[in-house]
């Protein structure tokens, strides 16, 4: 087989490996992800039950990255503190070591298996199931390309240019790790870099000591993805991954200076071939967690002082609650989505009151205020619209997408309502107060009634944004009724004291019904909320119109 042959076929086993991985790890994250956070939340108490942790979530995750991403969310968001958030990643080493040690078991003819599994779980059902049916489907695939890499790498082994290459390289053990290193780099993944180490090692190609490099190589080069993931966090988030690089580093700069010495004891204990590399991998990470665990104190002193909290300026527009972690986990990203969809009704609620205020106080402060509010409203309703767009529709159960599409729909008309409140109500405070017009006693009486109706309809549609609860939605739909009756009495009232020729109706006339109108509007965008949840349970009518009568 040609060169160029050899290598497509290498390059082909090494992307079904990690695309093996990708499968495991996103159908673990879809099928248990929030029990998987709170394994991490419940189990940073202590060290040892933080260091347990880390190796459970990342056997089943088998990815160190996304447990270390899971763990420096949970540091950047006060959950977890720096010193447990080592811990946990402490043990996410040994997981990944014990995920490579497994995967070199002899067990190639499961891989048929696994997958005819996955595909009869995936064409049978959809949800949960199809996340289980990645997860065979991907140790399938894992499985079937180490065979192949072990296929693939048999020409290598038997090429003379290529011993000489390796022959060449034996004696520079840095410049293994460096290789190595990027190569972990790049795939994301020491499970992968180590994986296609391993066939070269069987023969014998390199030296024991060499091999060791590349092993610690694969280790440090792992490290450094998470720290470019995060680099736009804030500090607390960012400590994580930069602590564990400096771990690895560390250990992979303790034991670059005795491996020889290392070598030796690795071939007397488990002799030639590739499983001594995979042995020292594991004992590698154990020996961390060992020398490390009791120093996690000073650790998270010592990544504060590297990473100290910045002094960032205020960012009302930023969005809290909005965790890039969670969107492999439809559910748990959907609860964020809420929250933040939360502050921003607190929000519309402080601008209607702001603007009650500027139109009763002719305060044109509150006025001005509106403007900003309304400024960080739009922010944060394009970065849920945008949040929510970036979860996989065809990943979600039916729940979770009806549910996605209610917030969706919600953040709109919140943001709707936040136009009407700085355009509309802003505007005709701004004129009024520059115009010093004055309401008569009766009008401002019914505006504020009309105000007040619209913040409780507000709370109102908030609670039921949360419980779907149907009795609540049943009368904010109803308070829609009443709120027209409030227009409309209003409006014959003003109308009335014009006709009377009382002077402050006459000059606020085209205020006072534009302000009525307005509330009317933001009221509709308010109930707008029930009906979604009122259609799923039967309880709405196709249309207000009464049937035609024929007789």
């Amino acid at each position: 087989m040609s060169e160029i042959g050899v290598l497509v076929n290498i390059l082909g086993a090494a992307s079904l490996l990690l695309w093996g991985l990708r499968m495991v790890s996103t159908g673990v994250t879809r099928t248990f992800g929030a029990n998987l956070r709170q394994w991490i939340n419940f189990g940073a108490e202590n060290r040892l039950k933080a260091l347990g942790t880390g190796f459970l979530v990342t056997i089943a995750l088998q990815s160190s990255t996304a447990t270390c991403l899971m763990a420096a969310s949970f540091a950047g968001r006060g959950l977890v503190d720096a010193a447990m958030a080592q811990s946990i990643m402490l043990g996410a080493n040994i997981g990944t070591s014990a995920v490579v040690k497994v995967l070199t078991f002899d067990v190639g003819p499961l891989s048929a298996l696994l997958v005819f599994i996955g595909v009869a779980l995936f064409r049978s059902g959809n949800g949960r199931r199809r996340h289980f049916a990645r997860i065979f489907i991907g140790l399938g695939l894992m499985l079937l390309s180490l065979h192949l890499l072990g296929q693939s790498s048999i020409p290598l082994r038997d090429s003379a240019q290529m011993r000489q290459v390796l022959h060449d390289l034996d004696g520079m053990p840095l410049v293994g790790l460096v290789l190595a290193a990027l190569i972990a780099m790049v795939a994301h993944s020491s499970i992968a870099s180590i994986l296609l180490i391993l066939p070269l090692a069987t023969q014998g190609a390199f030296s024991v000591a060499f091999g060791l490099a590349l092993i610690l190589g694969a280790n440090l080069g792992s490290a450094i993805p998470p720290i470019l993931e995060t680099s736009q966090e804030k500090a607390a988030v960012r400590r994580v991954p930069l602590g564990n690089a400096i771990v690895r580093l560390a250990g992979c700069a303790l034991a670059f200076v005795f491996l020889d010495q290392i070598a030796a004891l690795m071939t007397r204990i488990t002799g030639d071939g590739a499983m001594h590399l995979v042995d020292f991998h594991v004992a590698f990470n154990i020996v961390l967690a060992l020398l490390f665990l009791p120093l996690v104190g000073p650790m998270a002193k010592l990544v504060r002082r590297l990473r100290p909290d910045e002094t960032v300026p205020d960012q009302p527009g930023r969005p809290k609650y909005l965790d890039e972690t969670a969107l492999g986990t439809p559910r748990v990203a959907i609860a964020a989505a809420t929250r933040e969809t939360l502050r921003i009704g607190d929000l519309i609620e402080e601008m209607l009151h702001r603007s009650m205020e500027a139109l009763r106080s002719n305060d044109l402060h509150a006025a001005n205020d509106i403007a900003k509010m309304d400024n960080v409203v739009d922010a944060l309703h394009h970065a849920v619209k945008l949040y929510l767009a970036r979860l996989s529709n065809e990943d979600m159960e039916d729940d979770e997408r009806s549910r996605a599409s209610d917030i969706m729909t919600f953040v709109i008309n919140l943001e709707h309502i936040g136009d009407i409140v700085d355009r509309n109500l802003r505007e005709l405070a701004e004129k009024k107060i520059k115009q010093r017009l004055t309401f008569s006693t009766e009008g401002l009486e019914e505006l504020t009634a009309m105000f007040n109706q619209t913040l409780e309809n507000l709370k109102v549609a908030m609670t039921v944004f949360v419980t779907c609860d149907v009795r609540l939605a049943r009368k904010l739909v109803a308070d829609k009724a009443e709120v027209r009756a409030l227009e409309r009495n209003a409006t014959e009232s003003h109308l009335s004291r014009i006709s009377s020729g009382r002077r402050e109706s006459i000059e606020t006339s085209t205020l006072h019904l534009d302000i009525l109108r307005d509330l009317k509007r933001i009221n509709a965008h308010i109930a707008s909320v029930a009906y979604p949840i009122l259609e799923q349970r039967g309880e709405l009518v196709a249309t207000r119109l009464r049937p035609l009568s024929f007789e």
